[in-house]
């Protein structure tokens, strides 16, 4: 990615960091050489972002099951763990300054968060009896 240097952007190692918002496939996203310049790549980062994003909005809901036992406590350690993997991750993504990436990851946690409380007030609604048959609220 050879990029004049601007003064607005500090010189790293031989690597040029944007520091503004900016339009386009040449991007370095997460790791050295991803996506590498390639529209098929950028767009594949694009999907891979959205659904990270996505995906910290589903887990947000936290596991079905927990119990105090010291395996359900391990489990939700690591489902916590996980969950905040992906956060971290959308985060660094989006510090990428790339106006593409910053819209995908926006959109995974809008439409993450629609389904969420979709979600939530389905289950609000519908309420069980002790005969194990729905009742509409």
């Amino acid at each position: 990615m050879d990029m004049p240097h601007d003064q607005n952007m500090p010189m790293i190692m031989n690597m040029v960091m944007q520091m503004n918002f900016y339009w386009g496939k040449d991007v370095t996203i997460l790791f050295k050489g991803w996506p590498n310049n390639n529209l098929g790549m950028y767009i594949l980062s694009l999907f891979f972002v959205f659904f990270m994003a996505f995906g910290v909005e589903i887990m947000s809901m936290g596991p079905i099951m927990i119990n105090k036992r010291p395996i359900g406590i391990i489990q939700s350690g690591i489902y916590y763990t996980l969950r905040m993997v992906l956060v971290y991750f959308v985060m660094l993504a989006v510090m990428s300054f790339n106006i593409g990436i910053f819209i995908v990851a926006i959109l995974g946690h809008g439409l993450g968060y629609v389904v969420v409380k979709f979600r939530e007030l389905v289950a609000a609604e519908t309420t069980t009896d002790p005969n194990g048959t729905d009742l509409k609220v």
